[in-house]
């Protein structure tokens, strides 16, 4: 055999061996392999996982247990689900910053209570969040640059969590339920409102207008059902005298018995 056609042979062999190797290597990729654009590393001693953007648009399944440190910035999540988190029991730290985030489930933290330390859910879509999301967490949480409603269950929230230090300045009232404190930060609104007890007295006056409408009602009832009552007799007086006198004297007394 010429030695040009020997080394095209051998090329081609060491050319299918290599595909051959590259589609094993594919087919025993483990199931676990980690998203695209995310890859852990090790930080000060500590786990950690990061997804910056990485163009995710849900809290990837497969990430290691025994993180530290989360790190899903910058990405396309637009909410979180209850147990996002339920696989992380050492996490310390967690960044959802400058995400699509407009909804967080009751119970997307859970499981975090004890160790977590830092929650970063600024730059998200939060418009109101029920102070039950973040039941038990100790952690310190930034909720800046978020478009907030200005409300009670606004107002129950900052009292539930530990704001991040100097971020309190950035929790806004982009709309509110009284036009007046749009644009302003909402810890400078909440010195001189209550929202809650504001809610409470229109929940009140709500009551008492129902209130007062029913009683109303029923009143106007009684009180056509007796002139209905009084006209009705008044008719029938006026037919006895019509009637000849033992009969009318007869009828009178059944008409008089009824009305009392």
């Amino acid at each position: 055999m010429p030695a040009a056609e020997r080394v095209l042979l051998r090329s081609v062999t060491m050319w299918l061996l290599l595909q051959s190797l590259l589609l094993l290597t594919s087919c025993l990729r483990p199931a676990t392999a980690f998203p695209k654009g995310c890859y852990p590393s090790e930080e000060e001693g500590l786990k950690t996982f990061r997804c910056s953007n990485a163009r995710l648009t849900e809290v990837p399944r497969d990430i290691p247990n025994n993180t530290n440190k989360l790190y899903l910035d910058s990405n396309q999540i637009p909410f979180l689900p209850r147990d996002a988190f339920r696989d992380l029991p050492l996490l310390l730290e967690l960044d959802l910053s400058h995400n699509a985030i407009a909804s967080v489930e009751s119970g997307a933290f859970r499981g975090l209570a004890e160790h977590l330390h830092s929650l970063d859910l600024s730059s998200n879509r939060l418009v109101s969040v029920s102070k039950d999301a973040f039941s038990n967490l100790k952690a310190k949480v930034n909720l800046s640059n978020n478009p907030w409603l200005c409300d009670c269950q606004l107002q129950e929230l900052i009292r539930t969590v530990d704001l991040a230090a100097g971020s309190s300045g950035g929790i806004v009232c982009d709309s509110s339920t009284q036009e007046e404190h749009v644009g302003k930060a909402f810890l400078q609104v909440i010195a001189d409102t209550d929202f809650c007890n504001v809610y409470k007295k229109t929940t009140d006056i709500a009551m008492l207008v129902t209130m007062f409408g029913w009683f109303a009602m029923v009143i106007s009832y009684l009180v056509y059902y007796v002139r209905q009552n009084q006209e009705d007799a008044r008719r029938h007086l006026e037919y006895l005298k019509s009637l000849p006198s033992k009969q009318r004297r007869s009828e009178e007394s059944s008409t008089i018995s009824t009305v009392v």
